[in-house]
């Protein structure tokens, strides 16, 4: 039997979801916008600090009243708190907390280790300090209107927090899709759940949702069905309910009985077939009422491999991330495949940029697939490749 390129299979799947590809950005509040990537760079509306403030816990002073063994009076207190304080009269100083306003006059902040304090009224300072010494400048971090976060940058949590720092509440994201993930068989049970004779968990739920969120991706909808078309058909109504843009699911295609996703979607027009790869060769693309499905093969390697084939770079497109890096590198022992089928095999990246396999090929070895840290690329036309080949890897 002619197996299908996968070349022509991303094809497929990107025409499929090309209307995916066309929406504009969206604007969302900064507290959910971890891990969106901004559509264009932000400037602050404010500098930042906004205020001169004191960068030690210490005296606020003028820095020409100083030298080494001055005694002068405390004058008062500046929490950090709102407020503007009373400006620094000539010859005093007053004590300042981390972060609080400077007072009109002050010029220096000498921190709380140089001095020695006298039944608090008074504070002797042992070294002379110079004009600016521990104070913050107003915009020393950032001038009002410079550019806070470039364009392109994907938030994390030290972004949310300068735009927090700016007084932001809103940002303008690229868009995301909000996917759906089913996951078909009778021998599934949720992940905890005790394994009766002939049950497996279902990996494949837990993988696919993790990578469509890895890629920005929202999920809006997840289900687990035993392999009857009819339930099958009710949890994809039901994902169309809860608004799912694209629906992604597992199991169910391939040649044999029970092949409940082929049953319900080859009568609507699904497209099923076999590709060259190993592992992943069972793959089906169908519209659902209007809304993409996308079908893997139930085997947990499959499931993961296809969806970093062919689902994840479009959502990495739409949501502006870049490229999954691949890297040649160069084989520390020979390796074997397939004739006329594309192999991905499990690898682990050496320090001296060689690559040594993990594993075998089979589509059922998770363990192996979660301690591999690069996937090995071997050509269809390929069938031996000698230690020292250059081969191109995926990094995982």
């Amino acid at each position: 039997m002619a197996r299908t390129p996968v070349a022509e299979h991303e094809g497929r799947v990107r025409a499929l979801l090309a209307p995916l590809r066309t929406r504009g950005a969206e604007t969302v509040p900064v507290s959910a916008a971890l891990g969106r990537v901004l559509a264009a760079s932000v400037a602050s509306p404010i500098a930042l600090p906004p205020f001169r403030n004191s960068q030690m816990d210490g005296f606020a002073v003028r820095s020409s009243d100083i030298v080494p063994g001055v005694s002068l009076p405390i004058a008062g207190e500046i929490a950090a708190a709102a407020g503007t304080p009373a400006p620094l009269v000539a010859g005093t100083a007053v004590r300042i907390m981390t972060g609080a306003p400077l007072p009109e006059g002050a010029d220096a902040v000498v921190p709380v280790e140089d001095t020695v304090t006298s039944e608090g009224s008074t504070v002797t300072i042992a070294s002379a300090w110079s004009h600016g010494s521990y104070v913050r400048e107003v915009g020393s971090d950032l001038a009002a209107g410079a550019e806070l976060l470039p364009g392109g940058v994907r938030l994390a949590s030290r972004h949310l927090a300068a735009l927090a720092a700016a007084g932001l509440t809103e940002v303008v994201v690229e868009s995301r899709v909000r996917v759906a993930v089913i996951s078909t068989g009778s021998e599934l049970v949720a992940p905890g759940d005790l394994l009766g004779p002939g049950q497996i968990s279902d990996s494949n739920g837990t993988a696919l949702v993790a990578a469509a969120r890895d890629v920005a991706a929202e999920i809006v909808f997840e289900g687990r069905v035993v392999d009857d078309r009819a339930a099958f058909e009710a949890l994809l109504e039901a994902a169309l309910a809860a608004d799912a843009e694209l629906v992604l699911t597992s199991g169910g295609i391939s040649q044999g009985e029970y092949e409940v996703v082929r049953e319900a979607l080859e009568p609507r027009g699904a497209l099923v077939d076999v590709l060259a790869m190993q592992p992943g060769g069972p793959q089906a693309i169908a519209s659902f009422q209007g809304i993409p499905v996308i079908c893997f093969p139930g085997n947990p390697v499959s499931s993961q491999l296809s969806f970093l084939l062919f689902v994840e770079p479009v959502l990495r497109e739409i949501a502006g991330l870049p490229d999954r890096i691949r890297v040649t590198r160069v084989l520390d022992a020979p390796v074997t495949s397939v004739a006329g089928k594309r192999q991905f095999l499990r690898g682990l990246a050496l320090p001296d940029g060689k690559v040594a396999t993990l594993g075998g090929a089979s589509s059922h070895l998770v363990a192996a697939l979660a301690a591999a840290d690069v996937l090995l690329d071997i050509p269809e036309d390929t069938t031996e490749l000698p230690a020292g080949a250059t081969v191109e890897t995926w990094e995982l």
